[in-house]
């Protein structure tokens, strides 16, 4: 390579994203050495080759992963690097939900922060509720609010409600005492999910609401701490549910059958095709009948898609040996409910693949 490839450390400062010192540094670290160094004058010079590595370790650098693992990926091949860098980034998420949980502590317990004391209630029933309602939530970027549950306080009854605007989940909770206040707020998901374990070793939970957060006071047990999202409103589910229309059909079937059903059919979707007393299953694309169960209907037949991620999670956290499917039609929500405890209900979307339009309209020619 002519010397007239070379940059000054300046030029390939501006290049890599990194300043000046920080080449000065890896390079004395023995991470990235400059390719030629005038022996008088000290100046570094850098290859145009040398680019993809400097832009590589700065990238690392700014999820704050440590030089000796820095070091060990870039020498890596591929799969290796990979490996480290997932293990890098699952301990940085661990380790920002410790601070923040921590951080919810430490806020709560300052003097002059004042609670509100909003419902007591049975630990393991709430963790139960808490998660069978968070199967309806999703992580999406700009939308904090669909990986929350939202908790409203009323003087009857203590509502759990989750969305991510393709499932709705609600369940009502009976309070062990009558609470003094109404209270609704969205509280993150993630952290009750993390506080679920402890809830459940709880006979009781004592609720409390903060300025930014929940205190779950637990019997004999140290407090958990969650905090609210603050940075939108929950979906006005409630509209959701008064618009949705009277069910055409409703089925009533096993629990344990459907899920096992579900479990062995191949494919990411399946279509439930309603007959007089059956429920038959199909997987997209297979022309075999698929499986039968036995299953009480009421009302019209006809065939309705899922995806069986949306299907199978709200078919499992049902209460019961038995579901309850209220259906309204190929495209409108469907109702997925306890047959012997109605107070978890389900919305999911059934979806409508395209190239499914003509095979359905030809066989039910």
């Amino acid at each position: 390579m002519s010397n007239s490839e070379l940059m000054p450390i300046g030029v390939f400062a501006r290049r890599s994203g990194l300043t000046s010192s920080a080449l000065r540094f890896y390079a004395d670290s023995g991470l990235l050495p400059a390719a030629v160094v005038d022996p008088v004058t000290g100046y570094r010079y850098y290859s145009p080759a040398q680019v993809p590595r400097a832009t590589q370790l700065r990238r690392l650098r700014e999820i704050a992963m440590p030089l000796t693992t820095v070091e060990t990926l870039l020498a890596a091949e591929s799969d290796e690097a990979s490996r480290l860098l997932d293990e890098h980034v699952t301990r940085t998420v661990e380790e920002a939900k410790a601070a923040q949980r921590i951080a919810a502590v430490i806020e709560s317990s300052l003097a002059g922060v004042p609670s509100l004391p909003i419902a007591v209630l049975r630990g393991p029933v709430l963790a139960d509720a808490v998660e069978q309602v968070l199967t309806a939530t999703v992580r999406e970027p700009g939308m904090p609010v669909l990986a929350a549950l939202f908790l409203e306080v009323s003087q009857e009854a203590v509502t759990l409600t989750a969305t991510d605007r393709y499932r709705l989940a609600t369940r009502t909770l009976a309070p062990v005492e009558p609470p003094l206040h109404t209270w609704a707020a969205a509280v993150d998901g993630d952290e009750l999910r993390t506080a679920s374990a402890a809830i459940r070793r709880s006979g009781t939970v004592r609720i409390e609401a903060t300025a930014r957060g929940i205190r779950l006071r637990l019997a004999d047990r140290e407090d958990q701490h969650c905090r609210l999202i603050a940075d939108e409103a929950f979906p006005d589910y409630r509209l959701v549910l008064a618009s949705l229309g009277e069910a055409t059909t409703r089925v009533r079937v096993s629990k344990a059958l459907l899920l096992r059903s579900l479990e062995e059919l191949p494919g990411e979707r399946v279509a439930l095709r309603v007959t007089d007393g059956a429920v038959t299953h199909l997987w997209a694309g297979d022309g075999h009948s698929g499986t039968r169960l036995p299953a009480a209907v009421t009302g019209l037949a006809f065939r309705i898609w899922f995806e069986l991620t949306t299907l199978y999670p709200a078919v499992s956290t049902a209460i019961g040996p038995d579901v309850l499917l209220d259906l309204r039609g190929y495209d409108q929500p469907v109702t997925v409910r306890s047959a012997d405890r109605g107070d978890l209900t389900t919305l999911i979307m059934p979806i409508r693949p395209d190239h499914l339009e003509q095979d359905d309209k030809e066989n039910s020619a």
